[in-house]
């Protein structure tokens, strides 16, 4: 990527965090005054372990039941909609974005966390800022190669460890768990992040995913144990 193009993604990632700032400092995975978990506090404040999670060493595998194989060579992102850029990336593109290290946990709905997971990948900000959301974004439609899909607010996704990761550990990561890349969502249940991510659609309006779409809740805050539509 161009010295133009990365001075541009700064610039309007500048901007974007600006815009954002006020809603991002409201949400509850920072702002909760009464978070529901246990453990000394993480990276925003919150208690490390959600309430109803428990810690494991090891990674579980939760798919669609379908785990496709996207060779590198085939990979495609696709960021379109409310955006003043839409861009379709290419491997090696979106290898020349800002690369960003990061560690964060990880919670399931299905009760479990693992904890400091070291990741390497492109923050969604830096994708953001690439394509330019319109004043009239509110919210994104992420969509996985497995045919898979989850919605997100704006103000969730822009936070600084939601990333579009390919390296777990220092590894690529694996088929089964998204690769080659994944979106992570650390201050939200797991699910809000798809794997073997292919698009991403900036929306004026909120519409549901497969799992929202089947009960589960659309905000899911795990400090809330808000997991399904009947809970908060």
């Amino acid at each position: 990527m161009s010295k133009v193009s990365q001075e541009k993604i700064i610039e309007s990632r500048m901007k974007l965090r600006a815009r954002f700032e006020e809603k991002m400092r409201l949400t509850p995975s920072v702002a909760d005054d009464k978070p529901r978990g246990s453990g000394p506090e993480n990276r925003h404040g919150m208690p490390q372990l959600p309430i109803g999670q428990t810690a494991t060493s090891k990674w579980p595998v939760l798919d669609l039941g379908y785990q496709p194989e996207i060779g590198l060579g085939r990979w495609r992102l696709m960021v379109d909609g409310e955006v003043e850029n839409p861009v379709r990336l290419t491997w090696n593109e979106f290898m020349e974005m800002p690369q960003t290290d990061d560690v964060s946990d990880f919670h399931c709905v299905t009760t479990w966390s693992k904890l400091n997971m070291r990741w390497r990948g492109v923050r969604l900000l830096d994708i953001a800022a690439l394509v330019q959301p319109k004043d009239t974004a509110t919210h994104l439609l992420c969509y996985g190669y497995d045919t898979y899909t989850t919605n997100i607010s704006l103000e969730e996704a822009l936070k600084p460890d939601v990333l579009l990761v390919h390296t777990f550990e220092g590894k690529p990561l694996e088929r089964e768990h998204g690769g080659p890349v994944r979106m992570i969502t650390p201050q939200l249940y797991a699910w809000k992040g798809s794997k073997w991510i292919k698009r991403i659609r900036f929306m004026n309006a909120d519409e549901k995913g497969f799992w929202e779409e089947r009960g589960y809740s659309n905000t899911a805050y795990p400090w809330r144990n808000d997991r399904y539509d009947d809970e908060g």
